[in-house]
Parts: structure tokens; C-alpha cells; sequence
């Protein structure tokens, strides 16, 4: 078919063309692709630490893995871990077929924060090159593939961040994150023990009379402190005046015979009187002055020594030592007897912690072991040694009782009040030990965050003996290596933050 067309008709149908075309171009230049990472964005070292580094994130490949491809020749890196500890696992191509693995040499160098670089061989698995070696978590670290395939050698490289969080030396400061220095240490095995605070009865005093009689007053009640030599009570005692008069008379006779021997003896050396009288007189002096002695001696044991005016029933019952008087059994006008127990008075300047040994642990606890006494119900604790442990276990408990001597100078231990007890069963050096503050828990493993340069990350370690304030680490850490110690939670809070992905 054959159109004709006129000169203006020609120029229109040119104009729409060229407008076509120039909008085609605007349409292309607008939705260029632009280059692998230009235009993202990156936030806080936190929120970047995933697995994968997303500025150079290779293709992923058909088993999941990184795939790097140069000149038709491509290496697929992935890390399997289903049912097996994590391992390297190598799949070839040629031109995006898959090759036979043994064609290639393939060998990988992983670096990672704080550690020597670490190098992998393979060897023909099934369809995939497989490490000779385990890749530690985290998996975070700079790999270099170095690969071999037809007389041509190929390199690749990228980088993955996992479980790692940036932290200035400020930040530190206003965080009060505490950085120490891995490193041996004396490691106190440790036995806990439950107990109870008493009195110490080496300092206890139960004070009797000694005398029958009647309560004339009470100066001291339960509770008060008192010193010794005090008085405590004043009782009224008839046994007590007939002890005072037996050594009234008995001093009378004495000044008596002394008079005789004094007058027997002038009259012997003046050769007045025979010698027998003289001896005489002497002999009655020495057997009143016995009288004398034995009288006061009574009155001493009694502790009626000292008489009060001419009163001869009075008797003063006084603080045999410095303490508190805990009980107090007399009240005014009563009659007690010689041995009754009137007061109950302890010395609180030391107590006894009194434990609880189960017969698993007898042979554990001895005589002389350090140990650590903290208050059930307050902030409070103190030290002492083991000074006694019961050779009997109770027919009913099927326990025994050891005992520690606590010094008391304030009062706060209190007889009765419970107590839990640590008693150190023994000491060893271990090579590596970190605080106990330091572990926390990321994911399924137990944790250490390790201090590179400006950066915290997580290292997984393998524990052995505790004692509350270190821990040995047998396995994922080494002497010298700092670490986040006091307030090491916060670090890992900022890493939960950053919902860090555990994708090979």
C-alpha cells in the first residue's frame, strides 16, 4: 500500500518520533542500576554486626553458601553446622556448572580479632571440598579463598561480623564497664554450709548465790551491760552473819593469844617463867590464827568478804565478768537458794557460728580451715577458722556441728539469728581465671566479651573450678587477653540490640 504524504504531514509524524525517543532515554537514565553498596546506608557497629558484611555481600549460591566467580570460574564457601560441628564446605563451577572437586586446590585463611590467622586444607567429600578443622564461633572474621583450577590460580576474599560491638574508651567511662587482664589465679574450692549464730559458752556465766537468803534489792535486769565487780543484787543471809560472827570471834581469841604469847615470851627471856609455858602460849596463838584463815577463807568463797557497816546478813552478789546479762531469774523478797541460777550474763565480744556437717561432707570440714560467715537476713559478714568439730553425729539429724570463733566487737552478731557458711576446702593456681562477673550468656554459649582495639566480642569459653569471684577458663580465652569484667551485661544488652543474624 502506497501512502502519500505531504511536507507538513511528514515533519509532524518526525516530531513525535524524536519526543519518543528523548522520553525513552530520560525513562532508561532514571532506573540505572547503580553499583553494588553505593546509596546504603550503614548504622552503629552494633547494628551492622550480622554474619554477613552487607557493603560486600557476595551472591549466594545453589547450596546457600558465598559465591565468588572470576573468568567462568566460580567458588561457592558455605559453613554447614546441621549435625556436625560448623565446617568449611567448598562446591566448584565452570561457567556455572558444577565441576568435579578434586579438579581444584583450595586452601582458606581466616582472621580474626585477637588470634593468629588460621589456616584450612580440603579434601574431596561427595560433591564439595570439606575444612580439615572446625570454624569456632563466632563466626566472625576476614577470609582469604586462594584457588587453583586448570594452571590458573584465583583469589577472593570478604568479611563477616557476628557477635562484636564498638565501645570508646568514654563510653567505657559512662557505662562503668570495667576492662581486666585475663590471668592466673588462686582458685578457692569452696563447701556452703547453713548455721546459726550462739553464744560463745567459753564466755558464758551462770551466777548462783552460794547462799540461801532474801532478796533485799535488785540494782541489774536482763539486758543491761554490766562490768565486773558490779552489784547486782543485795540478798539478806543468815548463813552469811553466822559466817561473819564465826570470824569475829575467831579474830577476838586471836588478839587475845597474842596478847599471852607476847607476855609468855617476856616473862621466858626475862627467866621468870618455865620455857613450857612460853610454847604454850604460842602454840594456842598459831591454832587461833588457823581459825583465822579458814573463817576468811569461808567467807571469800562466798564472796561475803566485804561487810557493809555492822550489818552481818548483807550479802552483794556482783558481775563475775564484763557482758550483758541475757536472763535474770529473782525478783525483791524472794528467798533463793545457794544454787540457784539467779542471772545469766555473756560475754558478746566473740560468738560462736555453729554449723550444720552432713555426714557426705565430714570428712571435708577440719579443725583449723578458713571460713566465711554471712547473715541470712542483712549485709553482713566476717571471717573466722574452724576451732572444734563434733566427733558424734546426732542419732535423729544424722549430722554434726562445727564450730567458728567470731569476733563481735559491734554487737551485730546476735545469738539465734541464721546464718549460711563457706568454709574453704582448698586452694590451686589455674593458669587462665576471669571475674565472675564477666560471663554472661549469648545464645546457647557462655561467654566472654574480649577487648580488640575498640571493639568487645563475644568469645565462647569453657569453665572449670569457681569460687563466686573468679572463674577458671580452661578453653577460648588466653592470659593476657583483656576483657569486660564488672557491668559486662550492658555489652550484651547492645548486641541484642543490633538482632544480629547467624546466617552462612
Amino acid at each position: 500500500m502506497k501512502f502519500n504524504l505531504n511536507k507538513k504531514q511528514t515533519l509532524s509524524i518526525a516530531g513525535v518520533l524524536a519526543a519518543g525517543v528523548v522520553l525513552a532515554w530520560l525513562i532508561l537514565g532514571t532506573n540505572k542500576p547503580q553499583p553494588e553498596g553505593e546509596g546504603e546506608t550503614h548504622g552503629s557497629p552494633a547494628e551492622t554486626a550480622s554474619h554477613d558484611n552487607a557493603a560486600a555481600a557476595p551472591q549466594k549460591g545453589p547450596h546457600g553458601g558465598k559465591l565468588f566467580t572470576q573468568d567462568g570460574y566460580g567458588t561457592e564457601v558455605a559453613i554447614f553446622e546441621q549435625g556436625v560441628e560448623p565446617e568449611f564446605r567448598i562446591y566448584t563451577y565452570q561457567d556455572g556448572k558444577p565441576l568435579d572437586p578434586a579438579a581444584s586446590q583450595v586452601s582458606i585463611a581466616l582472621d580474626r580479632l585477637g588470634r593468629p590467622p588460621q589456616a584450612f586444607t580440603f579434601v574431596k567429600e561427595k560433591d564439595y571440598l570439606k575444612g580439615d578443622a572446625a570454624v569456632e564461633e563466632p563466626h566472625s572474621f576476614k577470609v582469604t579463598i586462594a584457588a587453583q583450577y586448570g594452571n590458573k590460580p584465583y583469589r577472593f576474599a570478604y568479611e563477616q561480623v557476628e557477635a562484636r560491638v564498638s565501645m570508646t574508651d568514654q563510653q567505657l567511662k559512662q557505662n562503668n564497664v570495667e576492662v581486666l587482664t585475663a590471668g592466673p589465679a588462686r582458685i578457692k574450692s569452696a563447701l556452703q554450709l547453713i548455721g546459726e549464730i550462739r553464744f560463745n559458752e567459753d564466755r558464758l556465766v551462770h551466777v548462783v548465790p552460794r547462799l540461801t537468803g532474801v532478796v533485799e534489792s535488785t540494782a541489774a535486769n536482763a539486758g543491761d551491760r554490766v562490768r565486773k565487780g558490779q552489784v547486782l543484787a543485795v540478798i539478806s543471809s543468815q548463813a552469811l552473819a553466822d559466817q561473819r560472827s564465826e570470824l569475829l570471834a575467831a579474830q577476838k581469841r586471836l588478839a587475845l593469844a597474842r596478847t599471852t604469847f607476847e607476855r609468855e615470851k617476856k616473862l621466858w627471856e626475862d627467866k621468870i617463867s618455865a620455857e613450857q609455858d612460853y610454847l604454850q602460849a604460842r602454840n594456842a596463838m598459831q591454832e587461833v590464827e588457823i581459825a583465822v584463815q579458814n573463817a576468811q577463807q569461808k567467807l571469800t568463797s562466798l564472796g561475803g568478804g566485804q561487810q557493809a557497816g555492822g550489818n552481818l546478813t548483807r550479802y552483794e552478789i556482783r558481775a563475775p565478768i564484763d557482758g550483758i546479762i541475757v536472763e535474770k531469774h529473782l525478783s525483791l523478797g524472794e528467798s533463793v537458794k545457794e544454787d540457784a541460777n539467779i542471772f545469766f550474763i555473756a560475754d558478746l565480744s566473740t560468738v560462736w557460728a555453729e554449723a550444720t556437717i552432713y555426714a557426705k561432707d565430714l570428712n571435708t570440714v577440719k579443725v583449723g580451715q578458713k571460713a566465711t560467715v554471712k547473715a541470712a537476713a542483712f549485709e553482713s559478714q566476717s571471717s573466722g577458722t574452724v576451732s572444734y568439730v563434733g566427733a558424734l553425729v546426732g542419732e535423729q539429724t544424722r549430722t554434726a556441728k562445727a564450730r567458728i570463733v567470731l569476733p563481735n566487737p559491734k554487737g551485730i552478731w546476735r545469738p539465734g539469728l541464721p546464718v549460711n557458711i563457706e568454709l574453704v576446702a582448698g586452694e590451686v593456681e589455674v593458669p587462665v581465671a576471669v571475674s565472675a562477673e564477666a560471663i554472661q550468656t549469648v545464645r546457647d554459649w557462655t561467654v566472654v566479651f574480649g577487648r580488640y582495639g575498640a571493639n568487645f566480642e563475644a568469645r565462647p569459653v569453657e569453665l572449670g573450678r569457681s569460687d563466686g569471684k573468679f572463674t577458671e577458663v580452661i578453653k577460648g580465652l588466653s592470659a593476657g587477653e583483656r576483657y569486660a569484667a564488672k557491668n559486662s551485661f550492658l555489652i550484651k544488652a547492645d548486641l541484642g540490640k543490633s538482632g544480629a543474624s547467624h546466617d552462612h
